[in-house]
């Protein structure tokens, strides 16, 4: 086996798609396809089940990804390190979720994007445990948490910053005319939500619930600005992190609930435990860090 073939195996087995690696790799799907079936032979294995349309890595694909993104993460660092004067480039597979994708991320991008042109950011959407689980198999470089907790196994983090959260309903909505929201309102009330896995879900709906003895139920919509959308339209209230409201409770679509909240979450940039960080990452690291960890100590200030 060659360095191109783990590479081809690396993007297929973190895609799962053959037509996808192919156009991130600007290869033909047929060179794709080429280069597992050579790879394969060597190994006498198969790395992937095919199933139909969808493919799956197979117990041996499993056990050698780990091996495959250590061999492909030194390979950059010979390069890297062969071309001292040159400027980062390459690949960076981030997992991030929404919230911080579309109102955190869009200076530091474009900072990338002019200052390290040959550097191609490529962001994954992804709810924390699966950055976590994909950071540890080997699958995304970098990712980004929003949780209470700032330890995890296996992974590496630095937290950015407390990310101020917000419970908003439309300007209409009863609960508005409260001075002060107390939590046995809130559970009396529709609350609309991101998709279980959300870490400030599962800690909203672990208050609501607390001593009820009946989960209640959740209108999930699939994006924060869907749930925007339903809260300005009457269909309940939602508590998200304040950036993604901070237009709409300026334009007055949507206002402030004042309920005290009673837990914290914690933005943090991640990656694998004991990986040695490439060039590229550490710029990643310490851009980030610079951009976003700034910005939150200057909203808490």
């Amino acid at each position: 086996m060659d360095i191109r073939q783990l590479v081809t195996f690396h993007k297929v087995a973190t895609l799962l798609s053959f037509t996808r690696a192919a156009s991130e790799l600007k290869y033909a799907q047929s060179s794709v396809t080429a280069q597992i079936k050579s790879l394969e032979l060597s190994l006498g294995v198969d790395l992937f089940d095919r199933l139909g349309g969808r493919i799956q890595l197979t117990e041996a694909g499993q056990r050698l990804l780990p091996y495959a993104e250590q061999m492909v993460t030194l390979a950059g660092e010979a390069r890297g390190a062969t071309r001292a004067s040159e400027e980062p480039s390459g690949v960076l597979t981030v997992g991030s979720m929404e919230s911080i994708t579309s109102y955190r991320m869009p200076p530091l991008l474009e900072f990338f994007h002019h200052r390290y042109p040959s550097l191609q950011i490529v962001l994954r959407p992804s709810l924390c445990a699966e950055t976590c689980h994909a950071l540890r198999q080997g699958m995304f470089d970098m990712g980004f948490l929003m949780e209470a907790e700032t330890q995890h196994p296996g992974v590496q983090t630095e937290v950015l910053g407390s990310e101020p959260l917000t419970v908003v309903a439309a300007p209409d909505h009863p609960l508005t005319r409260a001075e002060k929201i107390t939590t046995d309102a809130l559970r009396q009330t529709q609350v609309i939500s991101a998709e279980a896995g959300c870490a400030y879900r599962e800690l909203f709906e672990a208050e609501l619930n607390d001593g009820t003895g009946e989960p209640l139920p959740f209108l999930e919509f699939g994006t924060t600005e869907s749930i925007k959308r339903g809260v300005a339209a009457g269909l309940g209230v939602s508590l998200l992190p304040t950036a993604t409201v901070a237009d709409a409770l300026e334009a007055g679509t949507l206002v402030s609930l004042p309920w005290s909240i009673p837990f914290e979450v914690h933005t943090q940039i991640a990656w694998r435990r004991g990986k040695n960080l490439s060039r590229e990452m550490r710029v990643f690291v310490d851009q980030t860090i610079r951009f976003l960890a700034e910005e939150y100590a200057g909203a808490a200030a």
